[in-house]
């Protein structure tokens, strides 16, 4: 993906997920004029196999986690949707939070979660923030009478995005070179303590550079992130 898109949306199911599979794309951008906002959809208060530590508290901890990888990036804004982790649905309040922000927001990009693996091997809140962020973009924000109470009663007008990028996809078609902005990218990783903290930081370490070193083989530069890229029209 050549051009810099001037506002991206970044649907992320849990805080750490966009660092993991975007964080490297997100300082490029940011550093090139982007303004980067998130919506985290769950607390993750449920990712840790520690005994001895309460969801609440691991929600809060990951809260702050995720507050200080974004300061890491750049990013703008996080608006929190604040769901219990494991527990998103694909329901039409769901739909209605991500509309909202994506006509408030008025992205060209929307960064989300592959719903579709064909592995099957896919956190189920990584599936339904996917499928629900797709619809979000097409048709609900682009369409006046899906919930036409934004418009009516907050002001927010439809808008139509242009791009869908899904990671964690097994059909990458859509490679960013990241290899300027690696360091950035570890470090916003190595900012959720709680999920990095019971491994060697050389493994940490290796483990993202690895993943941007494969991801760039696939690209034909040293490192990359991959994406499937959807392209709505929006004249």
């Amino acid at each position: 993906m050549e051009e810099t898109p001037q506002r991206v949306l970044v649907v992320t199911p849990h805080p750490d997920d966009a660092e993991i599979w975007c964080g490297g794309t997100l300082a490029r951008w940011i550093g090139q004029g982007a303004e980067v906002s998130y919506v985290v959809c769950t607390d993750g208060g449920k990712g840790t196999d520690k005994p001895g530590i309460t969801a609440a508290e691991l929600a809060a901890a990951r809260d702050q986690e995720q507050m200080a990888a974004a300061e890491v990036l750049g990013v703008k804004e996080v608006v929190k949707l604040g769901y219990p982790d494991g527990e998103l649905e694909d329901t039409g309040e769901f739909r209605k939070q991500l509309v909202r922000e994506i006509r408030r927001l008025r992205p060209e990009v929307v960064m989300v979660t592959e719903p579709y693996v064909r592995s099957l091997v896919w956190h189920r809140d990584h599936r339904i923030a996917g499928q629900v962020a797709l619809d979000a973009v097409f048709p609900y924000a682009r369409d006046h009478l899906h919930f036409g109470e934004l418009w009516s009663e907050e002001g927010l007008e439809p808008h139509k995005t242009g791009t869908i990028l899904f990671w964690g996809t097994e059909r990458a078609d859509t490679f960013v070179d990241i290899g300027e902005t690696m360091e950035v990218k570890l470090a916003a990783v190595q900012a959720h303590k709680s999920q990095v903290a019971d491994h060697p930081e050389r493994e940490v370490v290796d483990y993202v550079y690895q993943r941007a070193r494969d991801a760039g083989t696939e690209a034909g530069c040293e490192y990359a992130e991959a994406f499937r890229r959807a392209n709505f029209r929006t004249g």
